[in-house]
């Protein structure tokens, strides 16, 4: 039987909402304050979902400490305290919404978690918004 575990990381970052495609007008209709040029910042709450069979010898899905290592190694110590647009290769061409973040995470965190696993993240940009990439 297939059993869902969970593992709540929080990391902090600043982004621009801006899509140099297009105006500056359009951009600021777009985004809002989002788009201000200095960026803003938010404290982001991440949840990883894996899924998968209970090992029938540990009584695991996952070893919990291999998953909050691999989260603090490949997705805290990459975006915590960074500028995402100016700080990482991930957005230096991608908008850093936080759908496009979610999206990120996932990938990175899909060729560290055995594929025998569904993957799931969870990522609150606030505590009212936030955004599921089921992968």
């Amino acid at each position: 039987m297939k059993t869902s575990v969970y593992r709540k990381s929080r990391f902090n970052s600043a982004h621009r909402l801006h899509n140099p495609a297009l105006s500056d007008l359009e951009n600021e209709m777009i985004f809002g304050k989002c788009n201000r040029p200095n960026f803003h910042g938010h404290n982001y709450e991440l949840i990883v979902k894996v899924t998968g069979e209970i090992d029938p010898i540990s009584g695991y899905v996952v070893d919990m400490k291999v998953l909050a290592d691999l989260i603090k190694e490949h997705i805290e110590e990459k975006f915590d305290h960074r500028n995402l647009n100016l700080d990482t290769e991930e957005f230096k061409t991608l908008n850093p919404t936080a759908e496009n973040i979610a999206r990120v995470i996932y990938d990175i965190l899909r060729t560290k978690i055995d594929a025998k696993f569904d993957l799931g993240i969870r990522l609150y940009e606030t505590e009212r918004n936030f955004v599921e990439y089921p992968g």
